[in-house]
């Protein structure tokens, strides 16, 4: 297992800066966004159109050893508005022509929420199975715009021998292990998951317990931790929808690794993902309103490579 980086935490630093300041810390490995939420600062899409750019951007990648573990392209590709949902579809296309491009196996992407009908405007992300319209709303979203879409997408990857880890994350109809076993029975097995634990510790979802679940349907995974704060849970329950910045205020927010979770945890975390046949890429990503990038960066580099480095299987005695 290696560590590597989600490159929007230092967007503001030119391609070249950001993978000397990562080799400083012993990372070459970058999963690198191209548009949609994380943008493509640091990875242009219209690379696709011109050779030259692309051979200079394989350069750039050589000169400092760095690899791409994954390009990410979180958006909502289900959006009902449908000049969004074309944007979001279209960045994802042309994201999986890229990395067929580069020779990267891995695109991320979350699975999109649709809104309650074909007139919405905004998505509607169903949380509960009562009043009973509520589930007519979810059985319409599967089975008129998830499928449909997701089996398309999913074999367009496919045929370009990329697959796709979908990021599980409230707010979209795959935010969970079963949603996400749901989507990958129904579109098949180029579709998988980006495992962020962080997002399952705010489900109330234990993510070492997850793991057993997905087993070989994680794809591709993010370090990123979760803190809560006993104090204001009982008032605000883990679906708090007050600004992450609002620190005080909140049940929990997201931390980087080690701040939420110590040592132990984590080796647990990286062992049982080696145990279920996942011995790749930690994906560092820092949405830590408490620490500046620079200090999410370095932190989260030290405490996780450790971690990695004691947890790496050494030679068996009887070979």
């Amino acid at each position: 297992m290696r560590l590597g980086v989600f490159t929007p935490l230092l967007s503001k630093l030119p391609l070249g800066d950001v993978l000397a300041k990562l080799k400083a810390v012993d990372i070459t490995t970058v999963e690198l966004g191209t548009g949609n939420y994380p943008g493509g600062a640091h990875c242009d899409l219209a690379m696709l159109e011109d050779d030259g750019a692309l051979e200079k951007f394989k350069e750039a990648l050589a000169v400092h050893g760095t690899s791409i573990s994954a390009l990410s392209c979180h958006g909502n590709p289900l959006h009902p508005d449908p000049a969004q949902a074309f944007q979001f579809q279209e960045v994802n296309r042309k994201t999986i022509l890229l990395a067929e491009k580069l020779g990267v196996k891995t695109v991320v992407d979350f699975s999109g929420c649709p809104g309650d009908s074909p007139d919405a405007k905004a998505p509607n992300w169903v949380t509960c199975p009562w009043p009973p319209e509520y589930l007519d709303v979810l059985a319409w979203q599967w089975d008129k715009v998830v499928e449909p879409y997701w089996v398309e997408r999913a074999k367009f990857a496919a045929d370009h021998g990329v697959r796709i880890a979908i990021e599980m994350h409230p707010g979209f109809v795959v935010y969970s292990p079963e949603t996400l076993l749901r989507l990958r029975a129904i579109a098949g097995r180029s579709i998988g998951c980006n495992y962020d634990p962080s997002h399952m510790f705010w489900q109330n979802i234990d993510p070492i317990a997850a793991i057993r679940v997905l087993g070989d349907a994680i794809f591709h995974v993010h370090a990123k931790d979760t803190q809560f704060y006993p104090t204001n849970l009982p008032r605000t329950g883990v679906l708090d929808t007050k600004p992450y910045t609002d620190e005080r205020n909140r049940g929990w927010i997201f931390r980087t690794c080690g701040y939420g979770h110590g040592a132990e945890w984590w080796k647990e975390f990286v062992s049982t993902l080696r145990m279920f046949g996942y011995d790749d890429v930690l994906s560092i990503e820092h949405e830590d309103s408490l620490l500046s990038s620079e200090e999410g960066l370095s932190k989260a580099a030290k405490f996780l490579n450790e971690i990695i480095l004691k947890e790496t299987p050494g030679a068996a005695w009887w070979v």
